[in-house]
């Protein structure tokens, strides 16, 4: 990870947001396995090797209509089946992810708790619909409880994604292995690659990822976009830009405009000091990440007024998001108050991690609070928070170098040392 030039004295220096997890992007597992050559060092078979489907949403949500009408017959006609009312619940999951409207995330909750009274035994889906809804509604550890209970990929691949953000990284690369074994698909294999890197095992990591793409199918077109991203960030933090790069195309290849291929290609533009390329990438992607990476380009050109409206129109669409989800987006708000540097906003870029933090412990989210209360001068709050987060076993050098500037505010002089060097083996 880069260190940029810092805004204020106070802060500390901004930088591209880290890797997008994207476990939400993983969507539903797939089952079907193909067999590839392992990649060795270029990605061949490239993008262009088969066609990816990429149907229009349009028509995949008159397809999901017409599924939630059958099985709104089928219901009408017996009240009290209980799968059809699990059928119905995951047709309704299918259109939230869709449209990303909450209303569908209620009506699913809705049916799959109809579907457990009238069929409370053997209803696994009903159980996995309700981790869905907890997932997305970031109850992770109830999302991990509730698809501990169903039997199946997807509801495992559901638990690990919970485990992974509540901070379980030894239970949530068990669980990757269990899985991968059950199915050694693209998507089991990218969400054990993840475990793999939460743990801090970046070789294996690669691996995972590498051989996602080899047996990658033509329908999973956004399964492939999302693994060679990730793949992608994962070599620019070894410092292997052109490969990256690569990747990054080979995803808007498959996934025209995917954004986070995008905003992880201009994160790259900015760390390599080509701010108006960045800024062009950030304007091609709408989503409150893109604002604010144009106010950190803004800032880091010495254009003080500019920054200041970038961060004024990111903070009015953060706070919209906050508003109508207290943990939506709360952590990017946080980032903004921090990388701002109002000393008036540091109270509410903890009280905002600290909330996050209840419901998410993954490196990246006790990272950022102990950036806040660092922020602060709250250095002995800070202090075992950044450790539970390198307890994790993330490789990252931003967190050791935040880890050791909280030492060296402390006094122990002899800990920052090892943190600091640490940070560099990684950069």
């Amino acid at each position: 990870m880069s260190a940029l030039t810092p805004l204020t004295p106070k802060n500390r220096s901004p930088k591209p947001r880290k890797a997008l997890v994207g476990l939400a992007l993983l969507g539903t597992l797939s089952l079907l396995c193909i067999t590839a050559p392992p990649i060795k060092n270029k990605l061949t078979p490239s993008a262009f090797a088969y066609p990816y489907d990429l149907s229009p949403s349009g028509k995949v949500s008159e397809s999901l209509t017409a599924e939630i009408a059958a099985a709104q017959a089928r219901i009408q006609r017996n009240p009290e089946d209980g799968l059809h009312l699990t059928e119905l619940a995951g047709a309704y999951l299918k259109m939230a992810r869709i449209t990303g409207a909450d209303k569908w995330y209620t009506l699913a909750e809705e049916s799959a708790r109809q579907s457990l009274d009238n069929l409370p035994f053997n209803n696994d889906g009903a159980l996995l619909a309700l981790a869905k809804v907890a997932e997305a509604n970031h109850d992770f550890a109830e999302a991990a409880r509730l698809a501990e209970q169903a039997a199946g990929g997807e509801a495992l691949a559901t638990r690990v994604t919970a485990q992974l953000a509540i901070g379980q990284i030894a239970e949530a690369n068990a669980g990757a292995d269990e899985l991968v074994e059950f199915s050694p698909s693209m998507a089991s294999l990218t969400l054990r690659a993840l475990a793999r890197q939460a743990k801090g095992d970046r070789t294996g990591a690669l691996k995972d990822f590498q051989q996602a793409i080899a047996v990658e199918q033509p329908g999973e077109a956004r399964g492939s976009a999302l693994a060679r991203t990730l793949l992608g960030k994962l070599y620019a933090d070894q410092g292997d830009h052109e490969l990256a790069v690569s990747l990054y195309q080979e995803a808007l290849t498959i996934a025209p405009q995917y954004p986070q291929a995008l905003l992880n290609l201009a994160d790259l533009k900015v760390q390599q000091g080509r701010y108006r390329a960045a800024a062009k990438l950030y304007a091609e992607v709408d989503d409150p990440l893109a604002l604010l990476g144009l106010a950190r380009v803004r800032a880091l050109q010495g254009k003080d007024a500019e920054a200041r409206s970038q961060w004024s129109t990111a903070e009015t669409v953060l706070r919209e998001k906050v508003a109508a989800n207290p943990l939506d987006h709360g952590r990017e708000l946080a980032v903004l108050l921090l990388e701002r540097g109002d000393e008036e906003d540091q109270a509410e870029a903890i009280a905002l991690m600290q909330a996050e933090a209840g419901n998410r412990r993954n490196a990246e989210t006790l990272d950022t609070l102990a950036w806040a209360l660092s922020a602060s001068g709250r250095w002995e709050e800070a202090q075992p928070v950044i450790e539970e987060a390198i307890a994790q076993g993330i490789q990252d050098a931003e967190i050791f170098s935040r880890a050791a500037r909280i030492e060296t505010a402390l006094g122990n002089t002899a800990q920052a040392e090892t943190y600091l060097s640490k940070a560099q083996t990684l950069k």
